[in-house]
């Protein structure tokens, strides 16, 4: 963990044990990708170079990835395209992506999306409809979305949430003091408001956020940020390991230790998360279907 990431060179590559991956199944894999490729459609898992993938799709899971793959962000730290010009939305869409979650029989599933700052609601609309197209035919799934900021559109928040999915995931992805260089055209304070909003506008709903480290940030960092998602109630946190995707990518300032990601689920879970997954290998939608125990355990209703 380091102060300061100006000089950083990108220059630690080699990854540590704690890592590494096992092999997949490439026959569950393969299954799922044919799902997926027969239907159209993107996967966060494929276009983000997810580390987990082999598990997840050897699990029959993916979080499905709408109005993509090119992103109107340009995030030095996301493996998902920028360059190509975004196309208008495939009214088709939702119903593709409902007919996935019937085919591979998603207890639950995760829709998130590109930055869509070319649309006037940054696509609220298709989450909407996809969530509406989900239940329609998977009324027992349940539905967790993991939203852009919608450059601090709140109206466009709201018409998602009116489509009610279960769980609101929304990542702050890392401190305040590396956003410049990060997330350059996010804002660390919007991203807060728009979970404070969540909370207001459906108490019923979970939300979630997630935060990468080894780009520089010091465990006193993490701590403010962690503490700034419970002021504004966040139930559940995801903190895992930044790998750079590729040369012209961030680089990775240091690999943080298994000890030091169970020490941030301890301090979280004292905080009061009702839920915190903190290791190298977590990801915002790694085992997301374990929110399904959570809301067993912390049941809430919109009466």
């Amino acid at each position: 963990m380091g102060d300061d990431v100006s000089s950083n060179t990108g220059n630690v590559t080699v990854k540590p044990e704690w890592l590494r991956v096992k092999a997949p199944q490439m026959q569950r894999v393969g299954n799922v990708k044919g799902i997926l490729r027969d239907l159209g459609l993107n996967t966060v898992c494929e276009e983000a170079s997810c580390p987990n993938i082999g598990e997840c799709f050897n699990a029959g899971t993916a979080t499905f990835l709408i109005m993509g793959p090119a992103c109107t962000r340009a995030c030095p730290y996301c493996d998902i395209d920028f360059e190509k010009k975004p196309k208008a939305l495939d009214p088709t869409e939702p119903d593709r992506l409902a007919e996935a979650v019937r085919r591979m029989n998603l207890n639950h599933v995760v829709i998130t999306s590109v930055n869509r700052d070319d649309l006037p609601d940054g696509g609220a609309s298709q989450f909407a409809g996809c969530i509406a197209a989900v239940r329609q035919v998977s009324p027992k799934t349940t539905i967790e979305v993991l939203i852009p900021d919608l450059c601090g559109n709140w109206n466009a928040l709201a018409a998602i949430l009116a489509a009610e999915p279960e769980v609101l995931n929304h990542n702050t992805e890392t401190i305040p003091r590396l956003y410049r260089r990060v997330r350059p055209q996010g804002s660390y304070e919007r991203s807060l408001e728009l979970l404070r909003r969540t909370r207001e506008l459906a108490p019923w709903v979970y939300t979630k956020s997630g935060i990468m480290a080894g780009l520089g940030e010091t465990h006193d960092e993490v701590i403010e940020v962690m503490q700034g998602l419970r002021a504004v109630d966040c139930d559940i946190l995801t903190i895992g390991q930044y790998l750079q995707p590729s040369a012209k990518h961030l680089g990775v300032n240091d690999f943080v230790t298994p000890e030091q990601f169970d020490a941030w689920r301890q301090a979280g879970e004292a905080m009061g998360f009702l839920q915190v997954v903190s290791s190298p290998l977590t990801r915002s939608s790694y085992h997301a279907e374990q929110v399904r125990g959570l809301m067993e355990r912390f049941p809430r209703s919109k009466g």
